[in-house]
């Protein structure tokens, strides 16, 4: 005869009530946590590969910043996770930045030096749209080029501030808990990417 045991009362008869509350509790916790870092990689990703121009790094930051989110606060409320983990991916994204800068300046002292950075090929840009027509993925593909672009191109707070609101739909104020700053100084950057962006791309996006 088989019994069917469910998992709060077999952690019960284990560790008592108290305990098996516990670990039930954590067990959640580490499964929100998952759930919350599954929805936002893909944004991360793509968050990072603009800022730092470069599959592999971008990979790399967004990883490490999960990393340290779930070494660090896991125990802090959900609602929090969100905000704190984009001030680790910015931070992570501006020690990439200083790496390469302080690299830079010593290859630059090398004899025959040459550029090392190469462009690659985003695997998930270049994946088509097979339920578009072939001239309608073109000109997609070519706007979504030309916007990337173009944020890459924009001042690194205006980017942020540009990409939270946009890519991640984050409010005012979340924007700024994530960017470390005040709500005013969020404004003032999307403000400015807004109308720097539509300058540059003209009718591609209007």
């Amino acid at each position: 005869m088989s019994v069917s045991v469910s998992l709060p009362r077999a952690l019960a008869s284990v560790f008592g009530p108290a305990a098996a509350d516990a670990k039930e509790a954590a067990l959640e916790r580490s499964r929100a946590l998952d759930r919350f870092l599954a929805d936002i990689e893909r944004r991360a990703f793509k968050f990072a590969q603009i800022a730092v121009r470069d599959v592999d790094d971008a990979l790399d930051i967004v990883q490490d910043a999960m990393l340290q989110l779930a070494r660090r606060y896991a125990a802090r409320p959900a609602e929090e996770w969100r905000p704190l983990f984009y001030r680790i991916l910015r931070n992570r994204i501006r020690d990439c930045q200083r790496r390469r800068a302080v690299r830079a300046r010593v290859l630059a002292w090398l004899p025959g030096n040459s550029s090392m950075e190469e462009e690659i090929v985003d695997p998930i840009d270049a994946a088509p749209d097979t339920q578009l027509p072939l001239g309608e993925q073109i000109q997609m593909d070519q706007a979504l080029a030309a916007l990337e672009a173009a944020v890459a191109g924009l001042p690194e707070r205006q980017q942020q501030a540009f990409m939270l609101r946009t890519l991640e739909g984050f409010d005012v104020a979340q924007t700024a808990a994530a960017m470390g700053c005040s709500e005013g100084s969020v404004k003032t950057h999307y403000h400015r990417a807004v109308h720097s962006l539509r300058g540059s791309l003209g009718d591609l996006w209007s």
